[in-house]
């Protein structure tokens, strides 16, 4: 199982087995769409990111290492390429490792990635993938989040932003023309498409109400709070781009460091087209069964598993770090 490491102060240990439980089965399914081969995990930290310490990476390396290589972690939230670094001296179960066998910091093809899925939708609703004369509201600046922006903000997209750090926004506003709204009124934008950059569950019976978009296509993992919000989705005619299909773009490249010749980019950069593919597809099959796009995406997930299409054929393999 391939997936990130979160480290958040959770109010209670049922909260972050929940949010880890939510996480993994994002990853089986952003794995299975993406057929990479692998399974998907998570793993949280009760830890407020500013509190990491070196001797509690290490314990957590430990830990991941009694699982002996069925889980292999890579950086998520509050986790960095730094942090791999430190946990990659105790064990080989990591992938974002940085040096000549890593692929470093998985933020950009997570970034592009999402970028291609807003294009494919752009392309089913308006029949061109032009930025031109669209407006994104984007929900988060964070390491991808800002990224999104930047590259929006080249094919000539209109953006509106929100993020609780002022030096992220006025960044935003400065350098890409971006207007800055607060993190309630992100959801209330008129625009052609809401970006979800944070954290997950935004998309509920009662934020629903507020959208004024005409699709959904961002980086957060589970979006969604519940299955059922993609019908009240459907319902309001707001196309929904399932999150584990558009953000595959990290997990995609990180893949390709387990392979037996090494990490090469120009496979993970020419891995990230199947987003296309894959979300059009899922695009066709729900208007084709009058269906919401999670019920679609969900069917298809349940093919692959159960006749394990994307079975990896490949061993495992784990690279010694070097140049670092």
């Amino acid at each position: 199982a391939l997936g990130g490491i979160r480290f958040f102060p959770y109010a209670s240990l049922e909260e972050a087995a929940t949010d880890a439980t939510r996480l993994a089965r994002g990853m089986t399914h952003k794995a299975a769409m993406a057929e990479l081969g692998f399974g998907g995990g998570k793993s949280v930290v009760m830890v407020h990111p500013a509190h990491k310490t070196r001797a509690l990476l290490e314990s957590f390396a430990e830990a991941v290492n009694r699982l002996e290589g069925l889980y292999i972690c890579a950086p998520d939230y509050g986790c960095t390429v730094e942090d791999i670094q430190v946990i990659r001296e105790v064990i080989r179960y990591v992938v974002s490792v940085p040096g000549d066998q890593g692929s470093g910091d998985p933020s950009p093809f997570t970034a592009r990635g999402t970028v291609i899925g807003m294009q494919t939708t752009l392309q089913y609703l308006f029949g061109t993938p032009s930025f031109k004369g669209k407006k994104v509201a984007i929900q988060g600046l964070g390491s991808v989040g800002y990224k999104i922006a930047e590259q929006l903000f080249w094919m000539g997209a209109e953006l509106v932003v929100a993020d609780p750090c002022k030096e992220k926004t006025q960044a935003a506003k400065r350098y890409f023309g971006a207007s800055v709204v607060s993190t309630e009124d992100i959801l209330q934008q008129d625009c052609d498409i809401f970006a979800p950059c944070a954290l997950g569950g935004v998309i509920n019976g009662h934020t629903i109400e507020k959208l004024r978009c005409r699709a959904i296509v961002g980086c957060a993992n589970n979006q969604l709070l519940d299955d059922a919000d993609a019908k009240l989705l459907k319902d309001k005619d707001i196309l929904y781009a399932p999150d584990f299909v558009v953000n595959a773009g990290g997990l995609m490249n990180v893949s390709f460091e387990l392979n037996e010749e090494g990490y090469k980019p120009a496979l993970a950069r020419n891995k990230l087209d199947q987003i296309a593919v894959t979300l059009d597809k899922i695009f066709q099959l729900a208007e084709e069964n009058d269906s919401s796009t999670q019920a679609a995406v969900m069917a298809l997930i349940e093919y692959r598993l159960k006749h394990r299409i994307g079975q990896r054929k490949q061993p495992v393999c784990f690279h010694e770090p070097v140049g670092v």
